[in-house]
């Protein structure tokens, strides 16, 4: 296991030297890979999205592929289509853009809604069907779906059902000053990525992901999430709680927070750090908080500050 965590110490150092300043997202979109999640990153265009997810895939040697979603993309761009050999007489299924490791989602909320269900059958089962036939996704999958918060023209916004099925909502943000000077200075003459070099296999990918299955929760820390989730379907300023899915994603995203940490064990805080980037994006708001102008984020925060913390026996 200390070999599998030298791999994952590894994976995080050649990434940030590629995504300048923002080691915490790095490590949370490595956590829910490494949960076998789905990763909804929300910001402004060029921030470093999509040099994220190509960073990640040459630095674990894995397969991706990008779907620019615009109006007129069709699921069909997205899960494949069946073509009829004219040879055979037989219709031969040929794969889409999800046939991939990592499926960069670019603006994902910028097709229609038609377009968008086409990923939920992928993002809950790791396989697709196309005219009745059932198709595994490649192992592992991950989607990386990225949508601009600013500017609503020709935007759908995904429904509650989608947004669900993404393990984490993250944003990567606007560099630092000293970070944005290290970016022009990087990249002047050449692009960092040219220079990533493959540190983990695929097959190494798959191993980590089983180690982190692997991780002992306890029933205290269960509960915890338990008590985390109920209050967001009492909260006041909540419509639409979390669902047991998401209750089942904030294990996960503890499990493998205590990986990385190098712990076989989930303590409090590694479900305390992550609560409200894996819960805020599923929460329905009422008009109370709309009054308020409270967000999502700033109501999870307040309930994972309010709901005490579990005291654990140390484990040996």
């Amino acid at each position: 296991m200390d070999t599998l965590r030298d791999s994952i110490g590894a994976v995080l150092a050649e990434v940030q030297k590629i995504i300048i300043g923002k080691d915490e997202v790095v490590e949370k979109v490595l956590m829910a890979m490494l949960a076998s999640g789905h990763i909804l990153l929300e910001d402004v265009p060029g921030v470093g999205k999509t040099t994220l997810a190509l960073a990640f895939a040459r630095v674990m040697d894995l397969d991706t592929k990008r779907v620019q979603f615009t109006s007129d993309t069709v699921p069909s761009d997205v899960v494949g289509i069946s073509v009829l050999d004219r040879e055979t007489g037989e219709f031969t299924y040929k794969p889409g853009a999800i046939m991939t490791n990592i499926l960069l989602a670019d603006e994902i909320n910028r097709t229609s809604s038609k377009t968008q269900s086409a990923l939920l059958e992928a993002m809950e089962e790791s396989n697709v069907t196309v005219d009745g036939k059932t198709y595994p996704l490649p192992a592992p999958f991950t989607v990386l779906a990225t949508q601009n918060p600013f500017g609503a023209a020709g935007t759908l916004l995904l429904p509650p059902s989608q947004l669900d099925r993404f393990m984490i909502r993250v944003s990567l943000g606007y560099p630092s000053f000293d970070s944005q000077v290290s970016i022009l200075r990087d990249r002047d003459r050449a692009n960092p990525l040219d220079a990533a070099r493959r540190v983990m296999t695929r097959q190494e990918l798959s191993e980590e992901i089983a180690a982190v299955t692997d991780v002992h929760v306890d029933g205290k820390i269960y509960a915890y999430v338990t008590s985390l989730t109920e209050a967001t379907r009492e909260h006041p300023m909540i419509s639409m709680g979390v669902s047991p899915r998401g209750a089942l994603a904030l294990c996960r995203m503890a499990k493998a927070n205590a990986y990385i940490s190098g712990r076989s064990y989930v303590v409090p805080e590694d479900v305390f750090a992550l609560a409200a980037d894996v819960y805020a994006h599923r929460l329905i708001l009422n008009a109370k908080a709309r009054f308020d102008e409270a967000g999502a984020t700033d109501v999870m925060t307040e309930i994972v500050e309010m709901t005490p913390m579990p005291v654990l026996q140390e484990l040996k």
